[in-house]
């Protein structure tokens, strides 16, 4: 709805990372953001002392997760930016975890959300990153006048 001045809300306009694919993406950081919230807090609370860099690793992503939802929700230039350093960070997260977890896998006795590169979440955790990203840079393109203009 917009504001007495006409103007949109932030991540709702015609074109925001939150519209159009980008309600998707909201959508699926905002599941992941659950799933693997509680699976850390369960984690965490019932079974630290088994795996605790898996257990460590599993909250960080689901604040990482939390912050991209966030970003991506809310639009425009700092939410743009915000979801940009999330996103960034959560694909450099899969990658060296997913490579460590395959390389030394007696380093995570018990899996993260990240281990594998995401097997046990059907590698969305690889995914997800990356389509965030790409649809992060169409948008930044979108808001960006042309040189012309």
């Amino acid at each position: 709805m917009p504001d007495p001045a006409g103007r949109q809300p932030s991540g709702t306009a015609p074109g925001g990372t939150a519209a159009g694919p980008g309600r998707v993406l909201v959508a699926v950081y905002a599941v992941f953001a659950l799933a693997a919230g509680a699976r850390a807090t369960v984690q965490l609370a019932t079974r630290f002392g088994e795996a605790p860099v898996a257990y460590l690793l599993s909250a960080l992503a689901a604040a990482v997760y939390v912050v991209a939802t966030v970003g991506l929700a809310r639009g425009g230039r700092g939410g743009r930016r915000t979801a940009v350093v999330a996103c960034s960070v959560e694909l450099a997260g899969v990658l060296v975890v997913g490579a460590l977890s395959v390389l030394d896998p007696a380093a995570f006795p018990d899996e993260t959300v990240w281990s594998a590169f995401g097997r046990g979440y059907g590698y969305v955790p690889l995914v997800l990153p990356v389509l965030g990203l790409l649809w992060l840079r169409r948008q930044g393109r979108a808001v960006r006048p042309s040189p012309g203009a």
